[in-house]
Formats: structure tokens, sequence, C-alpha cells
């Protein structure tokens, strides 16, 4: 069709592979291609998009303005094109992928997703690695994981492929009844997590006294605590079980701040398998109902 310009996948390729490995002399590496020929394509991008694309803070290279909206898209394009290609070489299916997870992530919404990617997928072998998000992203970036979902404490961070949002609860047991000048007793993960953030936050800026009565990193004691009327507790709705019931704001619980989720890989890193993985969680968690709301990124 006259007038559509088209965007090469060889150009965002190497464009997310620059801004992902900070520099044309390593993206060149990676691609098997000469720096003056990823420079070459870089420009060529720019005048496609006709806008300036990188730029050059000392020896760091970083996307401009116009950079940071383009890498969303290209992230995407490149994506599907690279699923478009792996169901049609499925034999180049193989090795070891390892995944990061936030606990709920790895118990609530993905593990039918992993379950199923096992199953059909025999030659990959898949490591799961449960933790709090700050750490998986550390993982991610020392090359420790391939693939993590995570919380996002910014908008903007590397190796970002997807986003969305999420609307923690408060959740008690169904018989559940607490004084009203009581301290809320509350459960939650070890510091450092951002639901026990929220809770915090919430409860400080309403001044009303809390008191942390159960700390661990496991989802299930985390919920056994919650249904035994130990504690109080933020949840997403897909982790609500049978004996709990949503506390509201007429009871004296605020609304929480919703959370940022984010997919994250190193593109030029990640195998054919890998890949196909991407695709599935993207797949999952868009149409998980559980409170989870695909964003823009």
């Amino acid at each position: 069709m006259a007038g559509i310009t088209n965007l090469p996948t060889d150009l965002l390729r190497t464009f997310i592979t620059v801004v992902e490995l900070g520099g044309h002399s390593r993206a060149g590496a990676a691609l098997g291609r000469s720096q003056p020929a990823i420079s070459l394509q870089i420009r060529r991008l720019e005048e496609l998009v006709r806008a300036p694309l990188l730029a050059q803070e000392g020896r760091t290279i970083l996307p401009t303005p116009a950079g940071e909206a383009l890498l969303s898209y290209a992230r995407e394009m490149v994506r599907i094109n690279d699923e478009a290609i792996s169901y049609f070489h499925r034999s180049d299916k193989t090795g070891v992928l390892r995944i990061g997870l936030p606990t709920d992530y790895a118990v609530a919404f993905l593990q039918g997703t992993l379950t199923r990617y096992i199953h059909g997928h025999a030659e990959v072998e898949l490591e799961v690695h449960c933790d709090l998000s700050r750490e998986l992203h550390q993982h991610l970036r020392s090359d420790d994981l391939d693939i993590i979902v995570a919380m996002m404490p910014t908008t903007r961070m590397p190796y970002l492929s997807r986003m969305w949002t999420e609307q923690p609860i408060w959740a008690a047991a169904e018989g559940f009844y607490l004084p009203p000048h009581a301290p809320v007793p509350l459960g939650a993960h070890p510091e450092g997590c951002d639901y026990r953030a929220r809770m915090i936050q919430a409860l400080d800026a309403m001044e009303r006294r809390w008191r942390i009565v159960y700390t661990g990193p496991g989802i299930t004691g985390l919920q056994n605590a919650v249904k035994n009327g130990l504690c109080v507790t933020a949840l997403t709705r897909a982790t609500m079980l049978p004996g709990m019931r949503v506390l509201t704001e007429t009871e004296g619980f605020p609304a929480l701040e919703p959370l940022r989720v984010g997919l994250f890989y190193k593109h030029p890193r990640l195998s054919a398998a890998g890949l196909q993985l991407v695709s599935d969680l993207v797949a999952d968690l868009d149409r998980v109902g559980s409170g989870i709301h695909a964003a823009p990124v």
C-alpha cells in the first residue's frame, strides 16, 4: 500500500540489542556484525521514524525520548516475529530456561502456564526460582535468570517487555473482627515485599496502628495464617481462599495502591524456547481474571 512505512525487524532487533547491551560494539558481537554495520542500521531506523533514537552520556548509550517510545513497540514486534518463526522451527526449542517469579504468581497465575509448557516441550529443562521482585531483577541483570515476572518500582525499567497493573485487596478470615482502636495484626512477606509496603503505607496514611504478627516467604503459610485468624494481609483475588473475606474501607481498611507488574527478559540472549515461553506468559497474563489489567509500556 502506497504511503505505508515498514519497520524491518532486523533494524528493530539491532536497536533493542544496542539498548539492552549498552553499546554498538557489544551489540555487534552479539549479532555477529561489525560496529559500523550496527551504526548504519541505527541511522537507517532513525530515518524511517524521523527521530534520533540514541544519545551518548559519557560512555553510556541511552535511548532518547523517541527511542524509549520505539523500544516498547520494537520489543513487541520482534517478539511476535520470533514467535511466528519459532512455530515453524519447533525442533530448535531445546536447552535450559531459568524463570523467576514472585511467590504468589508462581502459585496463583502461572503454575498452569509452566505446567503446560513443560508437557509440550519435553526437550526443554525449566528451572523456576521464586523470590522478592528486587532480587529477581538483580538475578536478571547478572544473567542468573533468563525471564522474570516481577513488581516494578518505576514505569521505565531495563528489559521490560510488557506491563500490567494489579489491584491488591485486604484479606481476612470470614469470622475476623478487630475492635476499632486495636492495632491491625499484619501478615506479610519479608521486608522488601511490595504488598507489605502497600499495607504499611495505607495504614500510616490514616494514622492507624499496626504490628507485624506473621512473616514468611511463602504464600501458603501466609494464606493459612489469614484463614486461621492470626492476621490480615494484602492478596490478589486469585490468591483468596475459601474461608476468607475482603476487608472494606468502612471497616477501617483503606484501598491499597495498585501495583505494576512487568515481564522482563534480555531479548538478544533468549533462545527460541525462551521466546515461546514469553509468548505463553504474555497470553496467560493478558487473560487472567484476577484484577490484572494490561497496560502500555
